[in-house]
Formats: structure tokens, sequence, C-alpha cells
């Protein structure tokens, strides 16, 4: 697959579980005598967490439960000793990624997820521990069910996507 075949399969798949998440924000209604449509907001995901206070709170207990939870030992050896970027860029993308600040594209331009993952073997072990790391985070930072729900399913898509290895 050439590089720019490789990127426009990333965008699809990052924007289809982006959809996921931020595809019910709005809805459409139609006026029936002018033929107008008008958009009645709905909360984002974003605002569902509660803004960029509560992103940061969920990815730092994200990286915290990959530090303290030795299930998640194959999962920490892929970072750095430092995992400081390693917030710092979840996060950004997160927020974006949730329906609120596009903080990532504005430092690093697309996120080409799969692209900028390569260089780190993620395998369906590795899929999985991602997973329910992020749940763990989720439900004790105290995202309501539904939320979490909703958020998993999204992730499941794209953390799928990022597998590179058979195993």
């Amino acid at each position: 697959m050439s590089d720019v075949s490789r990127q426009n399969a990333d965008t699809a798949a990052e924007q289809q579980a982006n959809d996921k998440v931020t595809g019910s924000a709005t809805d459409s209604a139609t006026d029936g005598a002018t033929g107008a449509t008008e958009q009645a907001a709905q909360p984002t995901a974003y605002e569902l967490i509660g803004g960029e206070a509560r992103v940061r709170e969920l990815v730092d207990r994200f990286y915290d439960l990959m530090d303290l939870e030795p299930q998640f030992a194959g999962l920490r050896a892929l970072h750095p000793a430092s995992m400081d970027g390693s917030r710092d860029k979840l996060f950004w993308f997160l927020c974006g990624w949730l329906g609120g600040p596009n903080h990532f594209i504005e430092r690093f331009g697309h996120p080409r997820l799969r692209a900028r993952h390569l260089p780190f073997e993620i395998g369906i072990s590795e899929r999985d521990q991602w997973m329910r790391c992020m749940a763990m985070a989720m439900h004790d930072v105290g995202l309501s069910e539904d939320l979490q729900m909703r958020l998993l399913q999204a992730l499941f898509q794209t953390a799928d996507w990022m597998r590179n290895v058979a195993r």
C-alpha cells in the first residue's frame, strides 16, 4: 500500500471512529415552512465529560494505572521512562476527538494515528491492555456508564485499527 493510500485509510478509519463519538453531537431538523435545516445542538462527548480539566484527569488516571497495575506491563513497556510527553499527546488528541479544541492538530497536523504508531508492535494483547486501562480510568474518574460505553465502542475501533502484528 502506498503512503498516500495508507494515509487515506488512516484518515477514513479515524474519521469513522470520530463519527461514532461526535456524530450524535448535532441533529438536523428541517423547518417545514422554509425547508431550511437547523442544527439542534446536543452536547459533545467533550462537554459531557466536563471539558479540559476532566479530559486531563482521565488521561492522567490512564497513565497512572499503566504505571501501577501489573496487568498493563506490556503496554507500559511500549512507552518511554517518562510518560509526560505521552500524557500531553493523548490529552491533546482526546480533546479534539471528543469534540473539543483541536490541540493535537494545531501542534502536529493530522493525527495519522496508525502511521505514528507503526514503530511499536501492537497486537491483540496490547490493544486489549489499552482498552482495559482506559475502561478502568473512565470508571475511576466517574464517567457515566452510558458515556463509558459510547466512548469504549468508538475507541475499540481505533485501537483495533492500530494493530500491526498478527499476535
